[in-house]
Parts: C-alpha cells; structure tokens; sequence
C-alpha cells in the first residue's frame, strides 16, 4: 500500500506530485550547458556561448521566430553521442521534477534534411533512454513528427525512417512547425496509424478550431497537441468531450511565442470548467525558460486550486501511451499525495 503524505504548502504538494509530461519535445529540452557543450565541438558559430546572449536569443519575436531559432539550434546535433547526451539530460532533468513517465517529440525531419541518417538519431536517443531510465526510473517513450510547412514530401520521409528503424519505444507520429491545412497529409496519418502508430498532431496552437476539427477528420487524431483555440466552436468542444479527446496544453509555450497575450489570459482555467480533458506540459522548457512544476504552478496562479492540479496530474496518466501497471501505480502514487494544509 502506497503511504500517503500531506505537504505543508502548495509548492511542496507540486513538488510531491508524480507527473506525466506528454507534449515536450527533445530538442527544445537542450539545456543550455548541452547546447554550449555540442556548438563548442561542432563548431556551430550560429550558436550563442553565454547565458545572457542565449537568454537574448531566446526571446521570440512570434511563432514563425522560434521556428527560426529552433531548427538553428538543432544543428548542433550530428551523431550519435550527441543525441544520447540530449536525451539522457533531457530525461534526467525531468526526473527531477517528479515526472515518471514522459513521451517525447523527436524533431526528426528537422534531422533528416541536414543529412543526419535517421539510425544515428534513434541509436543515439535510445542509448540515452536506456540510462536515464536506469538511473532515475523515469519511462520515456518517443513521438518522431515532422514541420507541416515542409509539406507531404517532408511527411512521407519522416514516416519512411521511423518504420525503418522502429523501435519498441517509439509510440507515435506528430505534426508540428508552422500550422498548415493538415488535409494534405491524411494519408500519410493513414499509413501511420496502419502500421500501428497514434496519431498525435499540433492544432490549434496558431490555427483557430477548424485546424482542430482538420486533425481529427483528417489524420484521426488521438491527442492534440496544444488545442488552445478549442474553445472557438462549441460544436468542437462537444464532439472533444464526448469522444474524450485530450488536449495537452502548454501556457509558458503559448505566451512566450506570442500566441496569447499574457497568462492572466490563458484560456486553461475555461478549458477545464468546459469540461475538455487537459493535460500541462511544459512543450520547449529550455528555450522557454520554464519545466513541469513552473507549469504546474503557473495554472495555481491562474485559479486552478490543489485539486485540480491533482486532476491534472490524473489526466496526464489517463491520457497516456504508459501500460496499465504503470498507469495503476501511477495513480496510487498521485492519490496518496494528500491536499496541502491551509
């Protein structure tokens, strides 16, 4: 039997509170130790050496900036001990907010189109997997995707290196980038989900309800990625209640590449009261300057009280790849951590 605990304030019950991050994506993960430590041995002149220059580089003028700054970025990626060093940090830094199970977005075309071979990224991913798990417990599965402005050739090449170096923990098959129509990539989605793969598409993010309502007529969308516009169309927010359709939702992401104005805006707190299933994330902590337990209190200042958090939490577990032994122990563990005292 799990033990229950009760922390003193609300701060320690986010800390004690065992979290699923389900919309974060690896390459955005890159603290800045790790991206200084690979442009230093690639020699990526692009790349900011200091803090402050790296803090100033991250402050993005609009959405189609942070694309700009984040396939820069990327470049410093090139073998495979690179990718192992990013997801090895990448998961241990999330183990250290409490996060037990993640599944994460591979940027792989961003990869693919600098001539970076696919085997190298997943050789590279999975060993670093492999010993984050080891050493800190978290379970990471991975969501390879692709930029949607990169059109069906970009799709098509994408899905074509995930079946050829499929491996167990690769769980689904995203869309990001700029919003584009996702009609055009329907059958790529097809052949995905045939071959066994969850649809995970971004919509709504920059895109208003009919990018939502696009993903799931479209490539049978299973999560969306962001879904913020949701609220738009209530037919939309009907037919997501009733198919129970999650909606992983990112609040510092939407603020810091001027999607919404400010977080006393954020539509998360009307999302919930509408009855939508919610999971936080924390998208591109590294180069948002935020993690999972920043979010997680972000949504308390916004109005979500510690049982709705808890609510969170739960959402993240049920909304999950994770098998059903960890899903249960996992939601032991939330239940067991008691509401703070007041």
């Amino acid at each position: 039997m799990t033990p229950t605990r009760r922390p003193s304030n609300l701060a320690a019950f986010v800390d004690a509170l065992p979290k699923v991050e389900l919309h974060v994506h690896l390459e955005g993960s890159m603290w800045p130790s790790t991206l200084k430590a690979l442009a230093d041995k690639h020699q990526v002149e692009a790349i900011p050496r200091t803090e402050d220059a790296l803090r100033e580089w991250f402050e993005f003028r609009d959405f189609p900036h942070f694309i700009e700054v984040y396939l820069t970025s990327i470049g410093v990626l090139r073998d495979p001990e690179d990718f192992a060093r990013l997801a090895y940090d990448s998961l241990t830094a999330l183990a250290t907010h409490h996060v037990r199970y993640t599944e994460m977005h591979i940027s792989l075309f961003g990869h693919l189109m600098r001539g970076v071979d696919a085997a190298a990224v997943f050789e590279g991913v999975e060993e670093g997997r492999r010993r984050a798990e080891t050493e800190t417990g978290i379970v990471a599965r991975w969501i390879p995707d692709f930029p949607g402005d990169f059109g069906t050739d970009a799709a098509n090449r994408t899905l074509d290196a995930v079946l050829a170096h499929r491996v167990d923990s690769i769980v689904g098959f995203g869309i990001g980038g700029i919003e584009v129509p996702r009609a055009e990539f329907a059958d790529v989605f097809a052949r995905a989900t045939a071959a066994g793969l969850h649809s995970l598409p971004h919509a709504g993010e920059t895109g208003g309800p009919d990018s939502i309502w696009s993903a799931l007529r479209d490539l049978g969308a299973e999560r969306i990625g962001h879904g913020i516009a949701a609220l738009g169309d209530p037919e939309l927010v009907a037919y997501l209640i009733e198919h129970r359709i999650p909606l992983d939702v990112s609040p510092t992401s939407n603020i810091r590449t001027r999607v919404v104005e400010s977080l006393d805006v954020h539509p998360l707190p009307a999302m919930i009261d509408a009855g939508l299933t919610v999971t936080l994330n924390s998208d591109d902590p590294s180069m948002f300057g935020t993690d999972l337990t920043t979010e997680y209190l972000a949504a308390h200042g916004i109005g979500l009280d510690a049982s709705a958090l808890r609510s969170l939490a739960l959402a993240g577990v049920d909304a999950s790849y994770a098998d059903a032994e960890l899903k249960r122990q996992m939601r032991a563990e939330i239940a067991a951590v008691e509401l703070p005292e007041v």
